[in-house]
């Protein structure tokens, strides 16, 4: 390696000589203890000379990376909480039409699925997390009721995120899907794609990445018709088609939308927009929010009730 380790000291020395104000040494020394150098300074970047990611601009101190960096953690956790949310609805929806339309172990059927190889990969991934799970109710309808593979609304409550995601992307036919998204006034395409977003989204989130300003590579189709309310919250590029938007504001547009049919009269939609405010107005932009955001009818709304 070229690059040997730096002690604490040495760390914030480096931050120092490369323009970076710090008047709480100790405050200063405890973020790198704790948080990690290579993490604390991924959030330099908006504060560095155009060019020159190792050198800060004039004037900026160690406490506005912190503050960057802290309102980047609450972001997470209040994208945490709403994907928590809203996955919980989704496995009850799925589980609920699967029991209905397709029968209790309706999930095994491979002529149920668009894609075998994706569908016998999802129900691998399924058994191996109910093979995990220290749930009772799971030991009870193996053992007791002797069923290798429990009912639909049984089996949601262990399967992951991105098992969901993969079951409700691929389920058929098309119909099926429509049932479950007529739930949340979306479109079918539309909500699958959002949902396996999500699932991404909440990844990232729950393994303590970088958000707020993040390219999210996988995206998702916006709804052009229903519900006809949201098309004007978002921010829509001139030099990109619409489904190609890659920051974080139209996602939180729709995760808003789905917790206000989730969870009518939720504080969660006023709470993450009240937190999206006290970010520097400077930095707002780069997490793909409109320069009029505020304006904007969702916006508007939940800053009034925040």
């Amino acid at each position: 390696m070229s690059k040997p380790p730096k002690t604490i000291q040495e760390q914030l020395v480096l931050l120092k000589t490369r323009g970076l104000s710090v008047t709480d040494e100790p405050f200063a020394l405890h973020c790198l203890e704790h948080l990690n150098y290579y993490r604390i300074s991924a959030y330099r970047f908006p504060f560095t000379v155009p060019g020159n990611a190792d050198q800060f601009q004039p004037g900026t101190t160690f406490q506005q990376i912190w503050d960057l960096y802290h309102f980047d953690r609450t972001l997470r956790r209040l994208i945490l909480e709403g994907c928590k949310r809203v996955e919980i609805s989704v496995r009850s929806r799925l589980a609920y039409e699967i029991g209905h339309q397709l029968g209790p172990l309706g999930y095994l059927e491979n002529r149920h699925f668009g894609d075998p190889l994706i569908h016998a990969k999802t129900l691998t991934k399924l058994y191996s997390e109910m093979d995990r799970t220290k749930e009772v109710f799971i030991k009870h309808h193996r053992d007791t009721l002797k069923m290798p593979w429990p009912p639909a609304w049984v089996i949601v409550e262990v399967a992951s995120f991105g098992v969901v995601s993969n079951l409700l992307g691929q389920i058929q036919p098309p119909a099926f899907r429509q049932s479950i998204a007529d739930t949340y006034q979306l479109d079918e395409k539309t909500f699958c794609s959002l949902f396996h977003h999500l699932s991404v989204l909440r990844n990232i989130a729950a393994h303590h990445s970088r958000l707020w300003d993040r390219k999210l590579v996988i995206t998702f189709q916006l709804p052009r018709k229903k519900p006809a309310h949201l098309w004007q919250n978002f921010h829509l590029s001139s030099t990109a088609p619409p489904s190609r938007e890659s920051k974080i504001h139209n996602s939180l547009i729709l995760l808003i939308h789905l917790i206000e049919i989730i969870e009518p009269g939720s504080h969660w939609p006023a709470t993450l927009a009240k937190h999206i405010k006290t970010l520097d107005a400077r930095l707002i932009p780069n997490m793909g929010f409109p320069v009029d955001w505020q304006q904007r009818p969702m916006w508007q709304k939940l800053l009034a009730t925040s």
